[in-house]
């Protein structure tokens, strides 16, 4: 090919053919929801683990506790910014009955509390997952992330980042209307 009095060879066009595809999928990407990563515990029965609980270090917490109930389990931390974004949405959800279970992960117990004393606090308990040990089991990526779990048991949906009312509200009540009928 002759473009004017220079000739460019086709093998040089390769690194250009190459950067437009990667651009390509690079802005398919970004059109994706990141909160909707899929989980392979989805369908499956909700990892156990026994933890301290945060307001009773005596007591403990295991999931198993919870079979009958349709619930939440939060994962959240004093430290992430994103855990306060959506705290107001957790509290009404609490204040319409939802039970919802805090997971406090990688935090210190002290400052948990007082993050719950300052912002409010929504849960049922909260659990101390001090190493992360439970967080990995139930394939945390990171914080917050939000699970609702069935009344056998069932990881029946997640959701990573902040979770909103209007979202967990509607997988609340097609579970309540299932175990129901």
């Amino acid at each position: 090919m002759k473009l004017g009095s220079r000739v460019i060879r086709p093998r040089f066009l390769i690194p250009l053919a190459v950067f437009l595809v990667v651009c390509v999928f690079f802005a398919a990407g970004l059109r994706l929801d990141s909160s909707l990563v899929p989980s392979p515990l989805v369908g499956r029965a909700a990892p156990q683990f026994k933890l301290p609980l945060l307001h009773l270090e005596q007591a403990s917490f295991s999931p198993k506790h919870m079979n009958g109930e349709v619930w939440l389990l939060n994962v959240w931390a004093s430290w992430c910014a994103a855990c306060r974004v959506e705290h107001d949405d957790l509290v009404a959800l609490a204040e319409q009955g939802i039970p919802i279970v805090g997971l406090n992960y990688k935090d210190e117990p002290a400052s948990a509390r007082r993050w719950l004393r300052d912002w409010g606090n929504p849960y049922r308990l909260t659990a101390v997952d001090q190493e992360g040990d439970a967080a990995i089991d139930w394939g945390v990526y990171g914080v917050p992330e939000t699970f609702v779990i069935d009344q056998d048991g069932v990881i029946r949906f997640k959701h990573i980042g902040p979770i909103t009312y209007a979202a967990i509200d509607s997988e609340i009540s097609q579970l309540r209307a299932e175990s129901t009928q």
